[in-house]
């Protein structure tokens, strides 16, 4: 049988692993298991409030999806803050202190497991990041800064294993003022010709401005991270950015369906439990569970939909 067509989407991921694991656990090997079982409760917990998917986990590592990158990037801080105060109450050789990367991609799914380049960069972004530090790709960068409270620290092109091309990479900052973005490195050195004062041989040159093309790229990966999202500031987050970007109006007609409700906004947290309720029975054979569905939410988003799944069902 011809095996059936792997599922792709674009997420964002978040990879994680432990400084020193290997360390600690040639030390104190029950101790480290038992501070690494404390620490993963917390991390879990900070996942599962986020709305993320715990994909893999293997000894000290962490692999996560989310639905937006805002909820990759708080919990992220989050893990970071709370273990942190975790760590104090530890002796400094054994506290456990965790690396984070963040990426934003196209991935595929099997059996509930993620797979390709943008899984593997934000291993590679984990594994530039310092013990308790956070680094991020250029895409995430994009999509949130100026609407979170942190800073970023450039550090330019990286190069990284089996990734062909290199990857712009921005360290976090959780307490850093909004806004705050340190200089990069310096970029490429240009050598001036003829005797000149040795404080003058190096030049350093500004980074390249993207190009046209990939900032319709940058663009195209922010959209389609949040044109499934029932956040309507993920919409205007892409406004501000794109006034004129090629899903403008995409984004006012969900902003427009968002304040349909007699006017007014409505509570993106009620829409979330709606979805939550409708993917616990869309698939359901019962037709009690579809009519509870309908009885709780009357003129809901899946109203005719869960009608015509539950007169497949009287009808079978």
């Amino acid at each position: 049988m011809e095996a059936p067509p792997l599922e792709r989407k674009l997420i964002a991921i978040l990879a994680a692993d432990i400084e020193g694991y290997s360390r600690l656990m040639g030390i104190d090997e029950e101790g480290t298991l038992a501070t690494l079982s404390a620490h993963r409760a917390i991390t879990d917990a900070l996942i599962s409030r986020h709305a993320g998917r715990i994909c893999g986990t293997a000894g000290d590592s962490i692999l996560a999806e989310f639905a937006s990158v805002f909820a990759a990037v708080d919990c992220a801080v989050e893990i970071q803050r709370d273990l942190g105060q975790a760590n104090q109450a530890l002796a400094d050789d054994k506290q456990m202190h965790f690396r984070i990367g963040i990426n934003v991609g196209d991935v595929m799914v099997k059996d509930g497991d993620i797979f390709g380049d943008g899984v593997n960069i934000a291993a590679r972004l984990e594994g530039l990041a310092e013990p308790g530090g956070i680094c991020i790709s250029r895409g995430v960068r994009d999509h949130v800064r100026h609407k979170v409270p942190y800073g970023f620290e450039d550090l330019g092109e990286q190069t990284v294993k089996n990734i062909a091309q290199p990857i712009r990479v921005f360290r976090l900052l959780p307490d850093a003022p909004d806004g705050s973005h340190a200089d990069p490195p310096p970029a490429a050195i240009e050598l001036v010709a003829g005797p000149v004062p040795s404080e003058q041989l190096a030049v350093e040159q500004p980074p390249p401005e993207p190009t046209p093309a990939e900032q319709q790229s940058v663009e195209i990966v922010f959209w389609e991270s949040i044109k499934e999202s029932v956040r309507p500031a993920d919409y205007e987050a892409y406004l501000e950015q794109y006034p004129e970007g090629a899903f403008a109006a995409l984004a006012h007609t969900r902003l427009e369906e968002f304040a349909s409700d007699q006017g007014g906004m409505r509570d993106p947290q009620d829409r979330e439990v709606e979805l939550a309720f409708w993917d616990s029975v869309r698939e359901s054979d019962s037709p009690a569970s579809l009519a509870a569905y309908l009885e709780k939410y009357p003129a809901g988003e899946f109203k005719v939909l869960a009608e015509i799944r539950l007169d497949e069902l009287r009808g079978a």
